[in-house]
């Protein structure tokens, strides 16, 4: 018999401009049933955004040309509800309560600090999903 897998059938978009970041989370996501696409750049992110439809958001803050908070007031602007709305997580180094504080105004539903531990991260991304009815 399978074991239950709490991200089972959700499609999760990953935005990290670091390698190593992107490898963790996609692995620790996908071990537990996601399907997962990681991408570079905010750029690249906007581009998929339309095709992947993904159920959640994760992403970096500190990213090279643009932000996750400047990422994250684009999807909140797109006219299309499931995207514009999209369950979006802050997964950044900045960990303290000024930035946290900022990345809920920017449009993120929660902000975790980095390094996150594996089990913690699947029952962010579960809580959110229950949450937000998807």
């Amino acid at each position: 018999m399978q074991p239950h897998l709490p991200l089972a059938g959700l499609n999760i978009l990953v935005v990290d401009d670091d390698d190593d970041s992107r490898f963790y989370i996609t692995t620790v996501l996908e071990a537990d049933g996601a399907t997962v696409v990681a991408v570079a750049s905010a750029v690249d992110a906007l581009e998929i955004l339309p095709k992947l439809q993904p159920d959640v958001f994760i992403c970096d803050i500190a990213m090279p040309g643009e932000d996750g908070y400047t990422l994250i007031r684009k999807v909140r602007s797109l006219k299309n509800d499931k995207i514009g709305q999209v369950p979006a997580v802050a997964l950044t180094a900045y960990g303290d309560s000024e930035d946290r504080i900022r990345a809920l105004e920017a449009g993120f539903h929660t902000h975790v600090a980095k390094p996150v531990d594996p089990g913690e991260l699947v029952v962010i991304v579960a809580n959110l999903v229950s949450s937000c009815g998807v």
